[in-house]
């Protein structure tokens, strides 16, 4: 099958958060299992020069976006086993930045169109258009009104995901008027509560539409987390799928992972006690090896649960465990874990900001690691954990449900509370720091988490029949 991933970010060439790991390591699996997928996004001027230099021109051609007529540019280049494709303009994307300007409808709907439009300068026709998240919501609307009766855009099918139901593409109608340009007759397609919602035009239009995992799947039908567009879905619910996301095995791996200081395995794991004997160093945490560390790399945002622990930091302090905190978001959650630090100093190292290094050294010398979000539509964090032999103790919401499972139960690979509720979440990490306590139990626990497959190559499986049945 021919797929084309079309995609507002991608891996290596540029990336803002998990969406870019997903439009690089999906393709790439889809490529290995003997696929065709390849990946088109927009050519931006933030990415770097040296990835810039692989890039070969194609050709140009004009798009047509309203009463628009402007040029677009076509590149490609290989990267890792896999084509992608670059569209150009100079005035929607020659500027720093890929997310936040005002004409933010105007750009992505350009992108759109374009993606259409370039599929006749290809020596490539695609089976399936993979659509994802609001940027790229007007690419089955303008499928649908423009091209579908076209010579050689023909029987291509479709697919939307949703990877967060919260950031939609809502903007003011007049873009399905001046911007859109869609006849009065099909501006209905993403007309929403008065407005203009990129998002609703690709689920309404699409042929299929997925998620990240299957449990957000279900979630989003819910007015708590569908974010208004849980009626509307609910009425589409026949054309829903969820599947989880992976991660890349090459880049997490505890075996030869060039960021760790010592390499371990399942089979040994010497090297993970010397990890955590090398970040207490670093972090200046006390050279404890009986104290159960607890990881936490994220955003310090509220929907990642960070509320609960703020609630009851001192009862969490109360066990026999230390934390090392990589993050930065809102200033209350950075303020909480500071003065957390400097109550319990030689237990508590909180390190603001991001490090890629830094975050793998954590999860390979960390014990447990801690993710009690309050929504999470899929979540790779506890997958790394996972690897990394770090046990997740996560909520059971949206991918956390899908990949951990409770240790007081069957295949259990880490510790889960159902509740968005403080005390259990310590419970949780009671219960965790109870298992640690035995270390016979707690390294067998270790080996389940670090056996446990959340490839791409798993996820990509499950794709491949969701394109077989959308391609009939």
């Amino acid at each position: 099958m021919k797929i084309l991933f079309a995609v507002s970010e991608a891996r290596p060439f540029l990336a803002t958060g998990g969406l870019a790991d997903v439009a690089n390591a999906l393709p790439k699996s889809l490529c290995e299992s003997g696929e065709d997928c390849r990946v088109v996004m927009p050519l931006y001027a933030d990415i770097a020069p040296e990835l810039r230099e692989l890039l070969t021109f194609q050709t140009d051609f004009r798009v047509r976006l309203g009463w628009r007529n402007q040029y677009c540019g076509l590149f490609s280049a290989k990267y890792d086993g896999v084509v992608f494709y670059f569209l150009d303009n100079e005035y929607y994307f020659g500027r720093p930045g890929i997310y936040g300007h005002p004409d933010d409808a105007e750009r992505f709907a350009f992108f759109s169109m374009a993606v259409l439009e370039a599929i006749a300068h290809m020596d490539f026709k695609p089976d399936i258009l993979h659509c994802n998240d609001w940027q790229t919501g007007p690419i089955p609307v303008f499928y649908n009104v423009f091209y579908r009766r076209n010579e050689g855009y023909e029987d291509i099918r479709t697919l939307f995901a949703i990877h967060n139901i919260q950031y939609q593409g809502r903007f003011g109608m007049e873009a399905a008027d001046d911007i859109l340009g869609l006849p009065r007759e099909r501006r209905c397609a993403v007309e929403w509560n008065g407005g203009c919602n990129y998002m609703k035009g690709g689920i309404d239009q699409c042929d299929a539409v997925c998620t990240v995992s299957p449990t957000y799947a279900e979630e989003i039908l819910d007015p708590w987390f569908g974010c208004g567009l849980d009626g509307f879905l609910r009425e589409r619910k026949y054309k829903l799928a969820g599947i989880l996301n992976g991660i890349d095995d090459d880049a997490y791996d505890p075996q030869y992972d060039p960021a760790i200081k010592y390499t371990y395995t399942a089979e040994d794991l010497s090297g993970k006690t010397m990890d955590k004997a090398a970040l207490q160093k670093e972090l200046g945490l006390d050279p404890d090896p009986d104290a159960m560390l607890v990881g936490i790399v994220s955003r310090l945002a509220s929907h990642k649960g960070f509320d609960l622990i703020r609630y009851l930091g001192d009862g969490i302090m109360d066990l026999p465990i230390q934390l090392a905190v990589l993050g930065s978001g809102e200033a209350v959650y950075e303020e909480f874990f500071r003065g957390l630090q400097n109550r319990f100093p030689g237990r508590v190292r909180m390190v603001t900001g991001f490090d890629p290094r830094l975050a793998k050294q954590i999860y390979a010398g960390s014990d447990a690691f801690l993710m009690p979000s309050r929504s999470e539509p899929c979540g790779l964090s506890q997958m790394v954990a996972l690897r990394y032999g770090a046990i997740p103790i996560v909520r059971e919401t949206g991918g956390l449900k899908d990949s951990v499972r409770d240790l007081g139960g069957e295949n259990g690979n880490g510790f889960t509370f159902k509740a968005y509720n403080a005390h259990d979440m310590l419970d949780a990490v009671q219960r965790c720091a109870a298992l640690y306590a035995d270390q016979e139990k707690w390294r067998a626990a270790v080996v389940t988490a670090m056996h446990c497959d959340n490839s791409w190559h798993r996820s990509a499986k499950v794709y491949r029949m969701l394109y077989k049945k959308l391609k009939g």
